[in-house]
């Protein structure tokens, strides 16, 4: 069992919704990064999504777009998102971290050893949205196999045809996108997503937790209560890029991880 296993179990026996957050390792500088994501656990957050900073993040907005270049205008690599994780893990062995981005550098690194570093940073699962369900022999089942979950993305247009597909070899949770589109680009509507995640749950026992288009409190808590969890990225990276102070930051999440749990 991860640590994404066990945080949804506990979250099923509470009967709890899960909060999950999207940021860009190394934005807008390692320290302050870290700071962030150190603070997380206790505004509310429930698994940690961090982005692995990448030059040509096709599935991400502009806000996230500009967080990977500022990431990477400070240094950032694999190793140094490796290493904020692994000095995450010195004060929270239990909060999971799913890495997100793409594939190109862990293909660089070789994944093999990119699979081994990153469980060793303590790394718990892994999104890469370029990765389709025909390539999992590349680094699903790998991940797997390493103990590591793969998360799939499920979006609008994945037709009943193509979600067992989807669905066959994913693990810890499945990531509705409640929008067409990249991210930040417009608001999520429970309407819209109740159906979508309720033909999915009827598929699949993992949790159905729904991101894109959640940028308040009360879209969170809207749309929590209609899947097993929420994820908000760009309203949380925008916080960070307009310079807010860290202690401000964390206060909004707490906001929208209240709103999230109230679902």
């Amino acid at each position: 069992m991860t640590r994404i296993d066990a945080k949804f179990a506990e979250l099923a026996a509470a009967n709890k919704k899960a909060f999950v957050t999207y940021v860009m390792a190394g934005d807008p500088d390692f320290d302050t990064s870290l700071e962030v994501v150190k603070g997380l656990p206790a505004a509310g957050v429930d698994v940690i999504e961090l982005g692995l900073p990448f030059t040509d993040p096709m599935a991400d907005g502009e806000t996230i777009q500009l967080a990977g270049q500022r990431a990477l205008a400070q240094g950032m690599t694999m190793e140094r998102t490796l290493e904020l994780a692994r000095k995450f893990r010195e004060e929270d062995d239990t909060t999971p971290i799913v890495l997100m981005g793409y594939y190109n550098p862990i293909y660089s690194r070789g994944v093999d050893a990119f699979l081994a570093d990153a469980k060793a940073a303590g790394i718990d699962g892994l999104i890469v949205v370029d990765l389709p369900p025909e390539e999992d022999s590349e680094l699903c089942i790998p991940a797997q196999n390493a103990g590591l979950n793969f998360i799939r993305l499920a979006t609008p247009t994945t037709d009943d045809a193509r979600l067992p597909r989807v669905l066959q070899n994913t693990s810890g949770f499945v990531y509705y996108v409640s929008i067409n589109g990249i991210t930040g680009a417009a608001e999520a509507q429970a309407g819209d997503v109740a159906p979508e995640v309720a033909r999915i749950k009827a598929k699949t026992d993992l949790p159905v937790i729904v991101g894109f288009g959640i940028k308040t409190p009360e879209r969170a808590e809207a749309i929590a209560s209609i899947a097993d969890g929420a994820v908000v990225g760009s309203a949380i990276v925008s916080q960070i890029g307009a310079g807010k102070p860290v202690a401000e930051v964390l206060a909004f999440v707490k906001s929208l991880a209240d709103g999230a749990h109230r679902g």
